[in-house]
């Protein structure tokens, strides 16, 4: 993305869900930095709920771990909650998950839950950037069929590094 086109985020209002209240201020800083003026700090599920619950949240960042881990609660929880219960005021806001563990199967999980971007820690100022501006710029296409409320999973995932590469690649 060119400096040109860069998303001004002045007037976006932010929710940073992060239990450790020195990673919370090192991502409100990040945010500061991308001139973000609107920013919420919920540690745990209940707070963020209340904050979402006002209808001023525009984005959200949750950690995945959180504190209340041992009590059931995390940030797949947040999420599944803005998706799919019938209080969430905005069921379609972007939201970023973080944390530092990257692996697939983590990073499936959140993208099936509901999650619009993935961010792994530790991560770099433009790299943070560049995540914030595909949830706004490529939102999630989402679905409700019945009860279900959430990402269209009717594509199914391929293996890239297997044969459907190839068949894939030659069909586009």
């Amino acid at each position: 993305m060119a400096d040109h086109e860069r998303i001004d985020f002045s007037k976006i209002s932010f929710l940073v869900v992060e239990p450790n209240r020195l990673m919370g201020q090192m991502v409100r800083d990040v945010l500061q930095m991308l001139d973000v003026q609107y920013i919420d700090r919920a540690r745990d599920f209940e707070t963020a709920v209340n904050v979402l619950r006002m209808g001023r949240t525009d984005i959200m960042i949750t950690e995945w771990a959180l504190s209340q881990e041992k009590l059931g609660r995390n940030g797949m929880d947040i999420v599944h909650w803005v998706r799919n219960d019938g209080g969430s005021p905005n069921r379609m806001m972007p939201i970023v998950m973080m944390t530092a563990n990257s692996e697939e199967e983590y990073v499936c999980r959140a993208r099936d839950c509901g999650v619009s971007e993935f961010v792994a820690k530790p991560y770099t100022v433009n790299g943070f950037y560049t995540r914030l501006a595909s949830a706004i710029a490529r939102p999630r296409q989402f679905v409700r069929i019945g009860e279900y409320f959430g990402p269209d999973r009717r594509r199914r995932r391929l293996d890239w590094a297997g044969p459907e590469r190839r068949i894939m690649a030659d069909a586009i």
